[in-house]
């Protein structure tokens, strides 16, 4: 990449960290500056415009140009800029938000805290935790337990709660007392011969065996995402999150559902709780509580915890947490008109009517000579390269083939992100039509045509007879 003198792209090299880069090789590479957005599609300094194939960071559920959010967060701006919730206060963007996000939250979930991340709402959920056992006399029943591939964020709990090494690797993670237990891909870790049906049943004994091992008075909560997502859209088996929460409620440990890309109708319902029928202590919400146009996030909270939370305050004389800009009124109010639009849209009749069309098309790239597992629900996917398809082995890593479909994507018009193993990752703008799915589609074929062939003329790669 040529960079101009003093061009944005060299200011950028000499003053700013970009989260999950190669550092170093942002110093010659430099950075794609996108400057707009419109619908599903972003445009960078070229000229360029490009599907995004990924709503940004899973995220950008309403794509890229909304006008009644710019309006209502502009009114907003005018009459209250900002105001906390501490100590009494409130606003009304706080409480309109509270109701209307419980009003459609799953059953047995009655009280709202906000922050403005999902690695902020994990880690409150971790500290609720606890809070909620030392009410109840329970002080040894701490333990958390995640799973591996699992992703919940970057603060020092949430990236604990996070099953992959680089979040962990040389940044002294995970803190003592956070657990993790086996990952329910089927594709990745069945043994040979086993059902769906057998492979679900042995992940839960073993997180029962963990469970007992560790001693369940010192196990407080289990978190999970409904559909694992950075970790490589991992979509459990049928029976998996029933025979999870059987082992929970036998050992009276509390059940966090990470919601934060889930959420919203991601998987073709409002949550992913009613996908897969899931009955949370706690949830946490983020990205498109918002479409991501403001920050903002959530923790969604039973009555027995809230109740216990009571009892501490009363005893502590205050509930002695929160962030500044928790329920902040503009991004409060942007969310309210964010849930006003799905409502208003029938945004989850939408993604109903066009999901079939994107899980159709990725599972015939399944056909393609490098793919060797499709798998996704909802408008959440992602196809999986493999150096033989039939034995299922990968790539090495330092090969950087998932790297390369990426950057091939780019030239096709396409954004798509390259996760662990080689998978290729689809999460559009829940807005996306079926027309822009069949280009997305094409756009990943075409990389994984250019990738094959690239492959084939070095000699990395030869298609199988």
């Amino acid at each position: 990449m040529t960079l101009r003198s003093n061009s944005l792209a060299e200011r950028d090299i000499a003053t700013l960290v970009h989260p999950y880069t190669n550092l170093d090789k942002h110093r010659t590479d430099g950075p794609r500056m996108i400057r707009r957005g419109k619908g599903v599609r972003v445009q960078d300094d070229s000229g360029r415009w490009y599907i995004e194939g990924m709503a940004g960071l899973w995220s950008a559920s309403l794509g890229f140009d909304e006008p009644r959010i710019v309006e209502v967060a502009s009114r907003q701006l005018a009459e209250l800029p900002f105001y906390h919730v501490f100590n009494h206060a409130s606003h009304e963007p706080a409480v309109e938000l509270a109701e209307r996000l419980l009003g459609i939250a799953p059953k047995g979930l009655t009280k709202a805290l906000f922050a403005n991340s999902g690695s902020e709402a994990n880690d409150t959920a971790v500290k609720l935790a606890w809070y909620y056992n030392n009410a109840r006399g329970r002080q040894p029943k701490k333990k958390i337990i995640g799973r591996f591939r699992g992703y919940h964020g970057v603060t020092v709990a949430a990236a604990s709660l996070t099953g992959q090494e680089l979040n962990h690797k040389d940044w002294d993670l995970p803190l003592p007392g956070f657990l993790h237990t086996e990952c329910p891909s089927f594709y990745h870790y069945a043994q040979a011969g086993e059902s769906e049906e057998q492979f679900a049943t042995r992940l839960a004994q073993s997180l029962e065996a963990l469970i007992l091992k560790e001693g369940p008075e010192t196990v407080a909560a289990f978190i999970a995402e409904p559909v694992i997502g950075g970790g490589g859209v991992i979509v459990p088996p049928p029976t998996y999150f029933a025979r999870i929460q059987d082992v929970l409620r036998r050992h009276d440990i509390l059940f966090i559902a990470d919601e934060v890309i889930c959420g919203f109708g991601r998987t073709g319902k409002m949550f992913a709780c009613e996908t897969f029928d899931l009955k949370p202590d706690m949830m946490t919400v983020a990205k498109a509580l918002s479409a991501s146009f403001l920050p903002i996030s959530a923790v969604l909270i039973s009555e027995p915890i809230h109740d216990a939370m009571l009892e501490q305050s009363r005893k502590l004389g205050t509930f002695a947490h929160g962030v500044t800009y928790s329920a902040h009124p503009v991004c409060a109010a942007v969310a309210n008109e964010v849930l006003k639009i799905y409502a208003e849209r029938d945004i989850i009749a939408h993604v109903q009517k066009v999901s079939p069309r994107l899980q159709a098309g990725l599972r015939r790239l399944g056909d393609h000579p490098l793919i060797s597992n499709t798998r996704g629900i909802g408008l959440i996917g992602a196809v999986e390269i493999a150096r033989d398809k039939r034995t299922k082995e990968a790539f090495a890593p330092t090969d950087g083939v998932g790297a390369l479909a990426q950057a091939k994507a780019l030239e096709h018009g396409i954004i798509v992100r390259a996760l662990r193993g080689d998978a290729i990752a689809v999460c559009p703008p829940l807005i996306i039509n079926e027309a822009e799915i069949d280009e997305l589609l094409a756009g990943v074929e075409g990389a994984l045509n250019d990738v094959a062939a690239i492959l084939q003329n070095k000699g990395q790669w030869r298609e199988a007879a």
